[in-house]
């Protein structure tokens, strides 16, 4: 019979509080430490289920020592001396990592955040690690992670201008092709436009709202979160759900006008007009997102990140898990830009 389900950050804190730090206060008293739940899995943005536990999930934290610290007696202490199961979930085969702070963020980002965190650091990492690094919990703090996830909290606003000008380009560069597919008789591919431009207006949201977008998995669900997600969701899926291209652009251009209308409230440029417009003589209506890139390019002090080609972060022109989730080729191959 599987136990009643536990959030598993709220899960872990539990195994921390109650099981782990009296053994390390039994057999390395005094020793400093910083204990949280933090990196990769469904729970550290909070989206873990029931559903979650048949894999890679349970009772497990992990434990950062200062440099010079036994790192593999605290852990082969733990080893032995831990139940085999706690609150009713069997422990995770390495479910307790033990190890160097510097260490873990330099696996996990590709860099160290306790040193200065440089523009390359910033648009080289994924969204989705921004995320993971940020979420989750921390359950005891000597060793000042907590500042770490303030600092890496939110980008630069410089940065932060950036990249919506990037994102704002993505929809520049598609929102005709809804119309254009559908009058040649394509479809399918009107269709498959519409997606894309669907996928990209919710990530362009959660970064007007200081939210890292998640994985596709996590999208529609960190999404949904959103205090202005009961008005957009509507359109977005009925955008989707329309068999027809003058409907999809109907609901498209929708869209396009209230999340204009959200990026001037968020007070970032100049207002810009959120009103959607004919493409030239065509008979399609976009927005001219390109009029918010502009805007937003205008309004960076930096003139390094001014001049920078409007490709945005890794995650902005990568689309291929095994790239992202490498560090040392995510970061060489945005130096490749």
């Amino acid at each position: 019979m599987r136990p009643a389900f536990i959030p598993g950050v709220e899960l872990s804190g539990r195994l921390y509080h109650e099981a782990v730090r009296p053994l390390l206060s039994r057999h390395f008293p005094g020793l400093a430490h910083t204990a949280a739940l933090i990196g990769r899995g469904s729970e550290i943005l909070g989206f873990d289920t029931q559903r979650s536990t048949d894999h890679d999930w349970g009772p497990r934290i992990q434990l950062f020592l200062h440099p010079g610290e036994p790192c593999a007696e605290v852990s082969r202490m733990l080893t032995e001396h831990l139940p085999a199961t706690f609150a009713g979930y069997p422990m995770l085969p390495n479910g307790i990592v033990v190890t160097e702070l510097g260490a873990w963020f330099e696996g996990h980002l590709g860099f160290d955040p306790r040193t200065e965190i440089t523009t390359l650091d910033w648009l080289a990492t994924p969204t989705q690690t921004f995320a993971e690094v940020t979420g989750g919990e921390v359950f005891h703090d000597d060793l000042g992670l907590h500042r770490i996830r303030r600092d890496l909290s939110w980008y630069p606003d410089d940065v932060w201008r950036y990249l919506l000008a990037c994102q704002w380009q993505r929809v520049c560069e598609e929102e005709p092709f809804v119309g254009r597919c559908g009058d040649v008789g394509d479809d399918l591919g009107s269709a498959v436009v519409t997606a894309r431009l669907v996928r990209d207006l919710m990530r362009l949201c959660l970064l007007l709202e200081r939210v890292y977008p998640p994985y596709s998995k996590w999208l529609g669900s960190a999404f949904a979160r959103l205090r202005f997600a009961a008005r957009l969701t509507p359109m977005l899926t009925a955008a989707l759900a329309a068999t027809d291209w003058h409907d999809r652009e109907r609901c498209l251009t929708a869209a396009y006008e209230a999340v204009g209308t959200l990026h001037n409230e968020a007070g970032l440029t100049e207002p810009v007009d959120p009103a959607t417009r004919p493409f030239f003589d065509r008979p399609y209506r976009v927005l001219a997102a390109g009029r918010f890139s502009l805007a937003l390019i205008a309004a960076i002090d930096d003139p390094a990140l001014r001049d920078l080609p409007l490709t945005g972060a890794i995650d902005q022109f990568v689309d291929n898990t095994v790239a992202l989730e490498s560090r040392t080729f995510s970061r060489a191959l945005f130096g490749l830009r």
